[in-house]
């Protein structure tokens, strides 16, 4: 295993303070320098000083707007209005997005997605993902198709008169201790991997390998939908099923994370047997396309696979219709425990059948409410896109986190 490196890439040296304030701008920008002292709790001088050298080294840069705020802020947090104060009115402060470029790569059990995107993990106008399909899922194979997409992206900011990547985050669905894969259950390894190392050798660019579900849930923290809000949770379905959480503006972190803890929680007594061979009846791995595929199939009494299923559930097939509506209730119904176990601000629903949710929203509410206290609130939720492209862009996100925060 290759020795690793103890000095990752970053945007700049500085303070803990410089490091958090150039990084609320990146999340919150346009923002006005009052604004980010109330946040911080520092004075106008020491933000004015921190700005100055963020500037110096083209991290932020000035809107040439009024001074307020016109991007989402903390939950909760009502910036004071100044009085009394004299002297022409302060520019909002942005970060200098189109400084840096870095790649994001979601890899799956037989191909990847690669995106090339800004500091502000935007894709630059005119450019598209790239795929890639490898038949050696070997970490070397790997490896390779990785590169390859690290070289179609560096390709792409050439062409778009952006700087080349500084940094590559990777996105996997694996257990990951410390940047190290333990083990990728996708790709049928068993042993620990130090990915990033392979890649960085490869490719000469710093990287980051973090769990896939992690990685999105930064995207959303930073950049997405869950921009502001301190605590929210994300389920994804679609080949698995995912759950995690962000608290105190922090992916919630344990050991046991990415065992897929979420995927077994009973959400339909009536339900199908489980479809991972667990034995026991209508676990929420009931929402997965395998187990959707196969539950149709039984209902039509032929193979059908998934595409099938929802392809005649908008072709207004009534068995797809019925199968679909019992699946959002049973959605629903997750969507609910969690709110009722977690009590997030909001709950999004991603992954690459989440659109699935939105054809049968009602149903969705339905099953919310079943287990829900009739007094609590309505429970927010949103769903999302479910392109690979989102999921690639959480692996970008993690790479600008590390570029910018420097860990």
């Amino acid at each position: 295993m290759a020795e690793r490196d103890t000095h990752p890439a970053q945007w700049f040296e500085g303070s803990p303070a410089m490091r958090r304030i150039a990084a609320d701008i990146l999340e919150y920008g346009p923002i006005a320098r009052t604004t980010l002292a109330q946040m911080h709790d520092l004075s106008a001088g020491t933000v004015s000083r921190i700005i100055a050298d963020l500037m110096h080294l083209g991290v932020v840069r000035e809107t040439g707007d009024a001074d307020t705020s016109g991007g989402h802020l903390p939950y909760g947090f009502q910036p004071r209005k100044r009085t009394g104060e004299r002297g022409r009115p302060q520019s909002a402060l942005m970060a200098n997005a189109n400084a840096r470029t870095f790649v994001g790569v979601k890899i799956r059990g037989g191909d990847a997605t690669a995106v090339l995107v800004n500091a502000q993990c935007r894709m630059p106008d005119g450019v598209s993902s790239h795929v890639v399909s490898f038949s050696d899922r070997s970490p070397s194979g790997v490896t390779s198709a990785v590169a390859s997409l690290a070289e179609q992206c560096r390709e792409d900011a050439i062409r778009c008169g952006l700087p080349e990547p500084v940094m590559i985050g990777l996105g996997i669905g694996a257990h990951i201790t410390d940047d190290v894969v333990d083990e990728a259950p996708y790709l049928s390894w068993i042993e620990p991997c130090d990915l990033s190392s392979m890649v960085r050798e490869s490719t000469g660019l710093d990287t980051v390998t973090n769990n896939d579900l992690d990685a999105l849930l930064m995207y959303e923290h930073w950049f997405g939908a869950g921009v502001g809000l301190p605590r929210f949770a994300l389920i994804t379905i679609g080949e698995g099923i995912g759950y995690g959480l962000v608290e105190d503006g922090r992916v919630v972190d344990h050991p046991d994370k990415t065992f897929g803890l979420g995927g077994h929680l009973l959400i339909d007594p009536d339900g199908p047997r489980c479809f991972r061979g667990n034995g026991h009846r209508g676990c929420s791995q009931c929402l997965t396309n395998d187990s959707l595929a196969d539950e149709y199939s039984k209902i039509m009494g032929t193979i059908m696979t998934f595409d099938d299923y929802v392809h005649d559930a908008r072709a207004g097939v009534t068995q797809a219709k019925r199968l679909l509506m019992r699946e959002c209730f049973r959605l629903g119904v997750m969507i609910g425990l969690v709110a009722n176990l977690t009590m997030p601000l909001k709950v999004f629903v991603a992954g690459e059948s989440a659109y699935v949710a939105g054809m049968q929203i009602e149903s969705v509410r339905q099953g919310i409410a079943e287990y829900r206290p009739s007094r609590a609130s309505a429970v927010p939720f949103e769903i999302l896109g479910s392109d690979w492209e989102r999921w690639a862009q959480g692996a970008a996100a993690c790479a600008i986190r590390r570029y910018v925060l420097g860990r």
